[in-house]
C-alpha cells in the first residue's frame, strides 16, 4: 500500500513541477512561492478549526492536537523546507527545467549520505557503484550544460539547486522522525500554516521592498494549482510514511521519479534543447540511484 501511495505522490509531484515552471516563466519568484503556499494554508486552516471542536478522530480530514514541543518540531521543518523551496524556485526561474529536474532526482543519494552521517550507516559495494555512476553522470551533465552557456562551477543558480536538493533530502530524513512521533495530518496541516510566517518576511525583504525595480509580478492560474498539487502529493507521501514497514530510502526514490514526468513534459512544453544528451545523463542518474537502493 505504501509503495502505491509513493507512486501517486510521485505523479502529483511531477505535475507540481510543471505548474511551478509555468507560473515562474518570466515572472518574479517570491510572490509566486508565497501565494502558492498560502493556498495550502487556507485549505488546512478550516480543517484545524473544525477539528478543534470535533470528536471524529478517524476522519481523513481530522487534525489531531499537538503539544507545544511538537509545534516547535513542525516549525523547524517549515524553516528547512522554506529554505529548499526558495533556492529551488530561484533556480527553476533561471534555469531550464531539463537542467533542474535531473539534479533534483539525485535527492535519494543525499538522503543515504545523511543516513550514513546521522545513523552511522555504511555503503555497500553496490551502493558505491551507484554513487560513482551518479557522480560521472553529473560530470557529463556539466558538459551538456556548457552547450547552453551554463557553467556548473560558476553558475549560482546551479549552486542554488544543489543546496536545495540537499536541504530537501534533509527534510526527507526529518519527515520520517516527525511521522514516527506526530500524527501525519497534524504535521502536514501545521507545516503548511507555519510556512506563511516563515515566507512572509523573506517575500517582503527580497521582493516587496524592491518591487518597482524588479520585473512585475503576473498572476497566473497555475499559482494556486502549485499549492493544491503539492498538498495532495504530500498527503500521499505522509500517509505512506505512516506505515511501520515503509522505507524512507525507497519512498525517496519513488518520489523523485517524478522527474520522468516533469522532464519529458517540460521538454516539449518549453521547447528546450540538447534533450538527447540530457536524457542519457538523466538515465545515468536514475540508474545510479537505483543501484544505491538495490544495495540497501
Amino acid at each position: 500500500m505504501w509503495v502505491l501511495l509513493g507512486i501517486i505522490s510521485s505523479v502529483l509531484l511531477g505535475i507540481y513541477d510543471l505548474f511551478k515552471k509555468t507560473a515562474l516563466d518570466n515572472n518574479v519568484v517570491m510572490p509566486v512561492l508565497f501565494l502558492a503556499s498560502l493556498t495550502s494554508a487556507l485549505i488546512f486552516l478550516p480543517l484545524i478549526l473544525i477539528s478543534s471542536g470535533s470528536d471524529q478522530t478517524q476522519a481523513i480530514w481530522y487534525v489531531h492536537p499537538v503539544s507545544a514541543g511538537e509545534h516547535l518540531l513542525i516549525f523547524l521543518k517549515s524553516i528547512l523546507v522554506a529554505t529548499s523551496w526558495v533556492l529551488s524556485y530561484f533556480a527553476l526561474r533561471n534555469l531550464p527545467i531539463t537542467i533542474v529536474t535531473p539534479i533534483r532526482a539525485s535527492s535519494p543519494l543525499w538522503t543515504l549520505v545523511g543516513a550514513m552521517i546521522i545513523f552511522g550507516e555504511r555503503f555497500t559495494p553496490l551502493q558505491w557503484l551507484g554513487i560513482l555512476i551518479t557522480i560521472a553522470s553529473y560530470y557529463l551533465f556539466s558538459l551538456a550544460g556548457r552547450r547552453e552557456g551554463i557553467s556548473f562551477q560558476k553558475n549560482k543558480w546551479v549552486l542554488f539547486i544543489f543546496i536545495a536538493t540537499i536541504a530537501g533530502a534533509g527534510s526527507g530524513l526529518y519527515d520520517k522522525f516527525l511521522i514516527s512521533n506526530i500524527e501525519r495530518m497534524a504535521v502536514q496541516a501545521w507545516f503548511s500554516i507555519y510556512l506563511i510566517p516563515v515566507l512572509l518576511p523573506v517575500t517582503i525583504i527580497i521582493w516587496y521592498r524592491n518591487r518597482k525595480k524588479n520585473i512585475p509580478f503576473f498572476w497566473r492560474p497555475a499559482i494556486p494549482l502549485i499549492g493544491i498539487t503539492l498538498m495532495l502529493s504530500d498527503y500521499s507521501y505522509f500517509y505512506a510514511l505512516s506505515f511501520e514497514d515503509s522505507l524512507i530510502a525507497i519512498l525517496a526514490v519513488l518520489r523523485r521519479s517524478s522527474v520522468l514526468i516533469s522532464f519529458t513534459a517540460g521538454a516539449f512544453l518549453f521547447r528546450e534543447i540538447n534533450l538527447t544528451r540530457k536524457s542519457v545523463v538523466l538515465a545515468g542518474i536514475l540508474i545510479g540511484v537505483f543501484l544505491i537502493i538495490l544495495g540497501s
